[in-house]
């Protein structure tokens, strides 16, 4: 897969995408993506769990042992539970936050979805996030899921962040631009 040194880097990406692709080829992607997402959703959820699973003084047979029972009681399948066995023997742990977020990613995109982070400085109605979705995925010929937050600072207007895409539409930026060029005015 060309596309995922665009997404995903580090150790947690090679993880990710390794298991993507396995994943992928044995035709598992959809019960390994609902995996991962399950357990994206209990690391941060339960952040003790991620705490106790980088524990570095931990044994490695203690760390098998955990996530093990973690993949077992939250009925992983067998892809899911062999990558996060070779995780706990090589000590790479640590990084399962990182790599179910690498994951998600690379299942989004094979999906043809991107995710939009938009902030605005006033909460947006129901009929203005519909619109600037459709907006957004016109622009973007994908699927948008989005991610609203609202952030008085902005004082009006909205940043929306899509990949490696940012349009900064917020007044404060505009006030910041002026500012700027009256300096250099002066």
């Amino acid at each position: 897969m060309s596309d995922t040194a665009n997404i995903v880097s580090g150790v947690a990406g090679r993880y990710a995408t390794a298991l993507f692709e396995l994943a992928d080829e044995s035709g598992a992607l959809d019960a390994v993506s609902a995996d991962i997402a399950a357990l994206g959703s209990a690391l941060s959820d339960q952040p003790e769990i991620a705490r106790a699973l980088a524990d570095q003084s931990a044994s490695r047979g203690e760390l098998k042992g955990a996530i093990l029972g973690i993949a077992e009681k939250m009925g992983f399948n067998s892809l899911t539970t062999n990558t996060l066995a070779l995780m706990a023997e090589k000590r790479r742990l640590s990084v399962l936050p990182g790599m179910t977020s690498a994951f998600g990613a690379l299942a989004a995109a094979k999906r043809g979805e991107v995710t939009a982070f938009v902030t605005t400085a006033e909460p947006l109605s129901d009929g203005q996030i519909q619109k600037l979705s459709a907006s957004l995925a016109k622009s973007a010929g994908k699927t948008v899921h989005m991610s609203v937050e609202v952030d008085p600072d902005l004082i009006g207007g909205l940043v929306v962040k899509m990949g490696s895409t940012m349009i900064d539409a917020s007044v404060r930026s505009k006030l910041s631009k002026l500012q700027h060029a009256m300096k250099e005015a002066s």
